[in-house]
């Protein structure tokens, strides 16, 4: 395989294939694809403020490429995946498809993929990025035919988190195509199969299939088919908005106001020393692992950095990305656990790659701010683990609070299997951490037995020692 067949991340456009090169997104185009795309790109909805940048490229420049036409895409610092999405993302990009979809409409055009896979997050705001899924219409087609796929990706799999409580991760994470009604059907018990929303998506589908063959439907007019299409967009609107996902409660959702250990000094002297961290640090790209629900990640994004902020519980994701999104605020809220991560995905686990595939080295400043405990505990990593995965992630520093055994949630966490954790001392962690990093300053949180440093990374140590 060639360096370039390698960097190839997608195939199943007819019109073209993407191209990582480096630092760069490309796109290599046939001619069906070249001739369609070079009309879109006259259109006003090619320069909608969340579709992705496109520039053309001469072909000189890759003289071994094999194309008919070439363009860049603007580059989206970290590619995320549906799978990774609070549900509230999942209904943002839902929304920016359905706005694009009525935008291309009113120009002779239609979008013939309906996918959340079209979509990646810059920061907290969508962007859809596939534009060979824009093609020039049949002006008397009144189908939509990425109907079906829409309800599939977005509709059922908000329909499934609102009736049963599965997030994204649950449902398109080994399902690229999203969910059947059929499925949707089997879960559900008599009474939930007449529920407004559940019988016109899942119900009624599942009664017609088999009988019903969606073909191309000719309008008389050019006028009536548009009217028909706007009308079935404008009602999908309609099935999306009342799929909006609620705000959801965890264990973990409101802990800074409500369930934390730290008082009000504490908590301050906490945030003052991560600003100072992030000051030193010169942060631009950040990780914020167990961001719960963004306080630091927010503070990060306000001192001008990129950030990624990564947990495991889903209401507490969805929440960050209501503020972030309030606030503008340049933070990627994903739910990903980093004890468990992103595995690659797609044909020969290329397609889509893994989460730390794609955080390896990507960020200035990584940060795990009462997380490291849960991690010793309740997955049993080793400590050295924590610090070699933390020093491939990280190009420069780390901001980790360090909380000992005698700390009160890290007591509750333990459940009686304190003997475990012996070993766990100040002193042994200063010392499992100094394998991979140098101590740039560290202070001790109030009276907690919480500590808090401030890491940069061996220039000497960039492999791993275990």
């Amino acid at each position: 395989m060639t360096a370039v067949e390698d960097a190839i991340r997608s195939f199943r456009d007819p019109g073209g294939v993407v191209i990582r090169r480096g630092g760069r997104i490309l796109r290599a185009l046939n001619p069906e694809g070249a001739a369609s795309l070079d009309l879109f790109l006259k259109t006003r909805t090619s320069r909608h403020p969340r579709l992705i940048g496109t520039e053309r490229v001469r072909l000189s420049e890759f003289p071994e490429i094999e194309a008919e036409a070439m363009v860049e895409h603007e580059r989206v610092p970290f590619p995320s995946f549906p799978y990774e999405w609070p549900a509230e993302m999942l209904y943002a990009a839902g929304e920016l498809t359905l706005e694009l979809a009525l935008s291309a409409l009113e120009e002779g055009f239609g979008l013939k993929d309906a996918s959340p896979f079209n979509i990646l997050f810059r920061g907290a705001e969508p962007v859809f990025v596939d534009v060979l899924s824009f093609e020039k219409r049949d002006p008397l087609d009144a189908a939509w035919m990425a109907y079906g796929q829409f309800a599939r990706t977005f509709l059922l799999p908000l329909l499934a988190n609102r009736e049963f409580g599965l997030t994204p991760d649950r449902t398109l994470a080994t399902a690229r195509d999203g969910l059947e009604p059929e499925t949707m059907y089997r879960w559900a018990g008599f009474a939930r199969r007449f529920k407004p929303g559940f019988f016109t998506l899942v119900s009624l589908p599942k009664w017609l299939s088999g009988r019903e063959r969606y073909g191309v439907r000719k309008a008389a007019s050019a006028e009536q088919a548009a009217f028909i299409l706007r009308g079935m967009l404008q009602s999908c609107r309609r099935q999306l908005e009342r799929l909006r996902p609620a705000a959801q409660k965890s264990a973990w959702t409101d802990y800074a106001e409500a369930k934390s250990i730290y008082s009000g000094p504490e908590f301050a002297q906490k945030e003052a020393f991560a600003a100072e961290a992030m000051e030193i640090a010169g942060a631009r790209n950040v990780l914020d692992v167990g961001a719960n629900e963004g306080h630091f990640s927010l503070l990060a994004a306000a001192r001008g950095a990129s950030v990624v902020a990564i947990d495991s519980d889903p209401a507490v994701a969805g929440a960050l990305w209501r503020k972030a999104s309030a606030e503008r605020a340049d933070v990627l809220p994903l739910v990903v656990d980093l004890a468990r991560p992103t595995p690659a995905t797609g044909w020969r686990n290329q397609e889509c790659d893994s989460f730390l595939g794609r955080a390896r080295e990507g960020f200035d400043l990584v940060m795990m701010l009462a997380v490291i405990h849960h991690l010793l505990v309740t997955e049993r990593v080793p400590l050295h683990e924590l610090m070699d995965l933390t020093a491939e992630i990280t190009r420069e520093y780390a901001l980790i609070e360090y909380v000992s055994p005698d700390d009160p949630m890290f007591k509750r966490i333990v459940h009686g299997r304190e003997g475990l954790y012996s070993q766990l001392t100040q002193d042994a962690f200063e010392a499992a951490a100094a394998r991979r990093f140098e101590m740039v300053r560290s202070a001790r949180i109030g009276g907690l037995e919480r500590w808090i440093y401030l890491y940069r990374r061996r220039r000497d140590t960039t492999s791993r020692t275990c």
